[in-house]
């Protein structure tokens, strides 16, 4: 990525400090009119490690943690010696700016006004409004402090774990919590929450895969509106990273098999379909996940 003139987006903080305890999640965790049983414990633990909003808040459960003390930059202040940025992060916050100057001009366009969201860095674990956040977990993004969460070790494990290296890929995360944000904002995420609380497991799960795609959608339009910022191979990477997260590649590597019931964020085929909707149109329009009737 031509990232080299890019601004970095003020809209950060650097948490020091790591948070104690485990993560544990108790069997028999409500969801819905539904529960998890061991296989689904296993396929929550498998999701926790890549893209999407905090499995927390789908399972409503804290974490299980006490209190936390820690230190952090305010949004927009300079970090100081012992927060140093590493060069990883100034490059998540270029790509941050990049999503706030595109989604600033589409929402104006729409005669709306774009709230910026929160990158919130962290190594180990922090409190996050949606219940403890711990780096196994992958980024996510918490609506109820409109932050990002982002233990950037996370990209390690994209890299090597997952078969999705470069720039690119790492700007896909950022933007596909970016995307969540944008629901946000535009009250998906309450529609889709309330819905959840009504139905069964496996209907739950189907109603968060698409909310899931769309942010993979929301990510594509970001990378088609500013489309100077790539590269040869840059739009194949980040359709690679789509793939190595979808979840029958996950399900497959952990367990064998496939469960689409299972399924909370697509499979790798749907998520590099959607992605590639975004890529093509840059119309956040053409990211109809739900249908006309919405969720």
């Amino acid at each position: 990525m031509r990232l080299d003139d890019e601004a970095e987006s003020t809209n950060y903080e650097i948490r020091s400090g790591r948070g104690g305890g485990g993560f544990g999640l108790p069997v028999g965790i409500p969801l819905g009119r539904g529960g998890l049983g061991c296989g689904s414990l296993i396929l929550i633990g498998i999701i926790s490690l890549v893209l999407g909003v905090n499995p927390l808040t789908l399972l409503g459960d804290g974490g299980g943690q006490g209190p936390v003390v820690q230190q952090q930059s305010q949004p927009g202040e300079a970090p100081g010696s012992s927060e140093e940025k590493t060069p990883v992060m100034s490059r998540s916050l270029k790509v941050l700016g990049s999503t706030e100057r595109v989604w600033g001009r589409l929402f104006q366009e729409q005669g709306g006004i774009y709230k910026p969201t929160i990158l919130a860095f962290y190594s180990g674990g922090t409190e996050a409004g949606c219940g403890f956040a711990r780096s196994a977990m992958g980024p996510f993004y918490c609506p109820a402090d409109k932050r990002i969460f982002l233990d950037t070790s996370f990209f390690d494990e994209l890299s090597g774990r997952f078969g999705a290296p470069g720039d690119f890929a790492q700007a896909y995360v950022i933007a596909h919590e970016v995307g969540h944000h944008v629901q946000d904002l535009e009250g998906t995420l309450d529609k889709v929450h309330a819905a959840q609380n009504r139905l069964s497991e496996r209907e739950a799960n189907a109603l968060q895969v698409k909310v899931e795609l769309q942010a993979d959608c929301y990510a594509g339009v970001w990378a088609a509106q500013d489309r100077d910022l790539l590269e040869p191979g840059d739009a194949e990477a980040g359709l690679r990273a789509a793939a190595a997260v979808g979840d029958d590649t996950l399900q497959k590597a952990s367990q064998g098999y496939v469960v689409p019931e299972g399924f909370t964020h697509g499979s790798a085929a749907d998520r590099q379909k959607w992605l590639r909707i975004g890529l093509d149109s840059g119309d956040p329009a053409r990211c109809d996940t739900f249908g006309s009737r919405g969720p």
